[in-house]
């Protein structure tokens, strides 16, 4: 069995542009969790939280999870809150292997999160993101990657390791 890559980190870290990047790497198909509910709802994120709420979202987020760690040998982008629940991450780390893109808050600030329902409103919430998250993103991940710049040099460095850890 091909073990897939799972990408987790904070809203607008890069975890979709490092996948894209890593799919074109390793040949692999990129599945995304935040498309896959927007898909499977016929609304954006946005609308599910405006609608909704949060609750609904995460559990539509949990069904994704559950759809995208069923996959074999794929790249899953997960949304930034994927790690709050638990039964997410466990089903995910079943067949994958994990990787935290540890970026800076202020690093994320300059991209743009205008589609991010959690920061759309308060740019600055992402240090509250960070502190409230960043232990789960530590327990749950195989592998964190900081310190690179660029989602070209993140792809490149978790390839790298991905290709070890399967004996490539």
């Amino acid at each position: 069995m091909k073990k897939n890559i799972v990408l987790i980190g904070l809203p607008g870290c890069g975890k979709s542009a490092v996948g894209r990047e890593l799919a074109t790497l390793l040949h692999m198909v990129l599945v995304d969790t935040d498309q896959m509910v927007e898909q499977a709802d016929g609304r954006t994120i946005a609308d599910i939280f405006a609608q909704e709420g949060e609750a609904a979202f995460r559990d539509k987020e949990t069904a994704a999870a559950k759809r995208a760690s069923s996959m074999e040998g794929v790249i899953i982008a997960t949304g930034g809150g994927m790690v709050l629940q638990e039964e997410n991450m466990q089903a995910l780390q079943e067949r994958g292997i994990v990787f935290f893109r540890d970026r800076a808050p202020g690093d994320i600030l300059g991209e743009d999160l205008s589609d991010r329902p959690l920061l759309s409103g308060d740019k600055q919430r992402i240090y509250h993101l960070y502190e409230q998250r960043i232990g789960l993103y530590r327990k749950y991940a195989h592998y964190t990657i900081s310190d690179t710049h660029t989602a070209k040099e993140a792809a490149a460095r978790i390839a790298a390791i991905y290709k070890k850890e399967c004996g490539q």
